[in-house]
Order: C-alpha cells, then structure tokens, then sequence
C-alpha cells in the first residue's frame, strides 16, 4: 500500500536537503568532484583545470567536500609537502550521480529550440 504524502516536509527531511544543496549547490563542488574523479589531484592541478575558480573558493570547496566524506586528502612530506585529494567511495557514488545528472541535462539541452 502506498504511503499518502505528508503535508509538508520533516525536519530531518529539510536538514538533509539543506546538507545536499551545501554540498551540491555551489556551482563549483560538482566541478571540483569532476575534476579529481579524473585524476586531477593536486590543488595547483584543480586550479588550472576549473576555469574561473580561485584559490580561496577551491580550499573552501575541498574543506567543505572533506567534512563531507566525499573526498579524502593524502600528504606526502618531502623538502616540500606535497597534497593530493581523491574521492572516496561515497564521492564516487555522489560522482557518478552527478556524471548522470550532466548527461541528462545534454539530451534535454538538445531537444530545445
């Protein structure tokens, strides 16, 4: 039997969207999270590969995709310290949601005037 929807949304429900749009609402984490699923791991790398994007927004961007386990960072010490940052199994899967969201908007794109 299927549930009758409530009239509004829960709490927990609000505070999980709330979550998702921090996350996925900046118009620069989906890029960020493109970008390190190809291989771009390095923060210089990422700067480069996302156009537009400065180097204050892409550290509050890794911070934020860090707290969120969606990517995970590796320091490798050395004269110089070098950082790397690769998505993790739940930024894979958040990926390869959004690569879908992406193809979906071309098609759509396609069919318009």
């Amino acid at each position: 039997m299927k549930k009758s929807p409530s009239r509004h949304l829960s709490l927990p429900d609000r505070n999980a969207y709330r979550r998702l749009e921090d996350v996925v609402g900046c118009k620069w984490s989906a890029a960020v999270l493109a970008a390190i699923g190809r291989e771009v791991t390095r923060p210089g790398q990422l700067e480069r590969f996302i156009p537009g994007i400065s180097a204050k927004v892409l550290n509050e961007r890794l911070r934020k995709l860090l707290d969120y386990g969606l990517i995970s960072r590796r320091e490798f010490p050395g004269k110089v310290m070098r950082v790397e940052y690769v998505l993790t199994a739940t930024g894979r899967e958040l990926s390869a949601i959004i690569d879908r969201i992406r193809d979906l908007d071309e098609r759509h794109a396609g069919r318009q005037g």
